[in-house]
Formats: C-alpha cells, sequence, structure tokens
C-alpha cells in the first residue's frame, strides 16, 4: 500500500484549502470527496474579502456580488441600513463554484483527488494513519485532515472539537432572479425566527434566502417564517428549491488536533454561533492546518498543537464572547434588536465583524451588560 504524506477526507472549501497548501509545499496529498459531482450546499455564500490574502490566486473570479451595504429589520419593518463602502468588502459566491475552484488549484498545486469516495473506516496504526473506503479501498497516509463538514463522525470519535455538539437548525432556499433585494445590498431579518434570523444575500441572477435558529433545540418553522418572509423580498411564498441541514457551531475551546490528525471548517465547529459565518473559518482553518502539519511532516515540530492554539487565538477567543452575545440576544430579541441593532455605531460594528475588521471580544462585554440591564 502506497503511503501518502496527507489524505483529506472532504473537498469542501476547508479541506480543498488544505490540500492546495499542503500541495504547494511539496507533500503528497489526496482529497477524498464521497459526492460524485459538485452540490448545491446550504449556505449563505457570504464572506469577507480579506480571505483573499490567505491564497496567492484570484477569488474574485467566482464572487457573484460585492456588499456594499447591509440591511436590517424587525419583523418585516422598523429597517436599520449599514453602508460598508468605508469597510473591507464583504463577498458573496457560490459554494460550488468556490469548492470547485480551490479543489482545482490543489489539483493543479499536485494533490490526487478520488471521488466518490466514502470513508468507513479510519485508524491509526504504526504512525501511520488507515482509511477504508465503503467499497473496500484502502489507503494510508501520514496524517489526515478531517473535513467532512457538520454531520463528520470523525472529530468527536477521535476526541477533536468540543465535548458537547452544539447545532443550528437551517434551512436554506435558492431563488431565481432578485425580486425587490437591490444590488450590493444583504438582508438581515430578526424577529420572525424564534431564537435565531433569517437572511437574503444576492447571487448573480438570484438570492440565497436563509433561516437559522441558533439557541435551544427546537427548530424554527422555516416554512412559515419563508410565507411571510418570501413576499416581502419580491417572491412567491412556495418559491424555490429548500434545503434542511444541522450546522455544528463553536461551542466552547478544545483541541483540534490528535496524533497525525486535524479537524478543520464545520468539522471542528468553528461556525460563528451569532451570525452563523461560516465560510472564513473554514478557510482559516484550512489554512492554519496545512501551515502545521507542513512542520511537523517536515520534523520541525513534534505535535500539532500550534494549529490548535493558533485557531483559538485568532477564532476561538472572539467566538467565546459571540457565543455569550448569541445566548442573550436571541433570548430577549426585541431588546436585543432596539439596544443592539439600532444603535447608531451597532450596524457599523456589525459589519466590521462579518469583514473581518473586529473580533466579538471588543465589543462584548458593553453589548452584553446593556442587554441585561435592560431585558
Amino acid at each position: 500500500m502506497s503511503t501518502r504524506d496527507v489524505l483529506v477526507i472532504g473537498a469542501g472549501a476547508a479541506g480543498s484549502a488544505a490540500a492546495f497548501h499542503l500541495a504547494a509545499a511539496g507533500q503528497s496529498v489526496t482529497l477524498l470527496e464521497q459526492n460524485a459531482h459538485q452540490t448545491i450546499k446550504p449556505c449563505g455564500g457570504g464572506m469577507a474579502a480579506a480571505v483573499q490574502e490567505w491564497f496567492p490566486f484570484d477569488l474574485q473570479s467566482i464572487v457573484d456580488e460585492v456588499i456594499e451595504r447591509v440591511e436590517f429589520s424587525w419583523q418585516l419593518s422598523d429597517p436599520v441600513v449599514a453602508d460598508l463602502q468605508d469597510s473591507a468588502p464583504f463577498w458573496i459566491v457560490r459554494r460550488e463554484k468556490l469548492d470547485a475552484l480551490l479543489t482545482s488549484q490543489a489539483i493543479d498545486a499536485g494533490a490526487e483527488l478520488l471521488r466518490p469516495f466514502t470513508v468507513k473506516s479510519l485508524q491509526r496504526q504504526k504512525e501511520r494513519w488507515q482509511v477504508t473506503a465503503d467499497d473496500g479501498r484502502q489507503l494510508e497516509a501520514r496524517a489526515v485532515v478531517l473535513a467532512n463538514g457538520s454531520q463528520s463522525a470523525w472529530p468527536e470519535a477521535l476526541g477533536l472539537g468540543p465535548k458537547t455538539l452544539h447545532h443550528a437548525s437551517t434551512m436554506s432556499v435558492r431563488l431565481e432572479g432578485r425580486g425587490n433585494l437591490k444590488t450590493g445590498s444583504a438582508r438581515f431579518e430578526f424577529g420572525l425566527v424564534h431564537h435565531g434570523f433569517a437572511w437574503a444575500f444576492p447571487l448573480a441572477g438570484g438570492v440565497n434566502v436563509g433561516v437559522g435558529t441558533f439557541i435551544g433545540r427546537n427548530a424554527a418553522d422555516s416554512d412559515a417564517v419563508l410565507e411571510q418572509l418570501l413576499p416581502n423580498l419580491g417572491f412567491d411564498p412556495q418559491a424555490g428549491k429548500r434545503q434542511e441541514a444541522s450546522l455544528r457551531v463553536w461551542n466552547g475551546h478544545q483541541a483540534l488536533h490528535g496524533d497525525g490528525v486535524v479537524a478543520v471548517g464545520d468539522a471542528a465547529s468553528l461556525c460563528d454561533p451569532f451570525l452563523a459565518e461560516g465560510l472564513r473559518p473554514a478557510l482559516m482553518s484550512g489554512c492554519e492546518a496545512a501551515r502545521c502539519l507542513n512542520h511537523w511532516l517536515n520534523g520541525d515540530t513534534n505535535n500539532l498543537a500550534d494549529y490548535s492554539q493558533t485557531m483559538r487565538q485568532r477564532w476561538g477567543d472572539s467566538m467565546a464572547w459571540g457565543k455569550r452575545i448569541a445566548q442573550v440576544f436571541y433570548r430577549f430579541p426585541k431588546v436585543g434588536y432596539q439596544l443592539g441593532i439600532k444603535r447608531p455605531t451597532a450596524p457599523q460594528r456589525i459589519a466590521q465583524i462579518l469583514s473581518g475588521e473586529m473580533g466579538y471580544g471588543d465589543i462584548a462585554q458593553r453589548v452584553i451588560k446593556r442587554l441585561l440591564l435592560q431585558r
């Protein structure tokens, strides 16, 4: 059995980013993807333009829209608008295009892609990882990257990520046409969704609409929400193909590495627990995992602890505050909207968080204190 340096399980944004950087560094990499073809994923597709600095190739070729303003509403009224023109740009992409671009760049850098390949077993034996597919194929590698999303069983089985998984329940709808959503505008709707919010992001020739519940264990009645929201956006209440998903969100500082293995993206439970941002941490974790694995494979370090520590500093510390904000805001959403979103500086702060210019720690203590005192 030939041995690769790294097997990457999952050819999504996080896995393909890791595969590209590892292959570009000269490591032998094989991407394992269970889906035979690129699929439409239930993802809003929003990400900060600042992610471009992590890649030596142009990402703008697959950007559908550059967001210049963010609109907020409470139960379809009481609007607030944040202008992003003076902030770092916020991009909207179709996930299938982003994933395809990153996978293609990884292959061009020397990575191998096997699809469909569904991992049935994953075992550590004599300083090697052995992977067996459901069709009996077997592969071996010095290291493994777990990048197969929120439904992955491997992080929990290997003791990676939060001890208790916390999920957001989401429904996404991709619509043809723009309705009345303005060019360059994204929309966040609060008040219609119990313990969550709804969003509308523009695409070239379409709109991505989503509904998410972020605290508690009961999913929102997404169809009832969409029956109100879609006409407000200029669409038929029954329009669009709907996809439900259970999305892992950040739920505490835990190790994201083991003996020759790391978890990235949604498999590592990195999604923002307040605004559901998932692409930036997915790409960040893929790039950081590649950097740390490259050092480890080259013998420059004895373990992969630097990956967990770096992700805690760059992402987890902010998400710890984001979780606290979410727990207060979504329990008292009307107060949150009045004292949070409608404050003169709040929309710009949210825009800065989405663009990566600011973290939750910069605003959290003031926001939480204000919400708790006024509830």
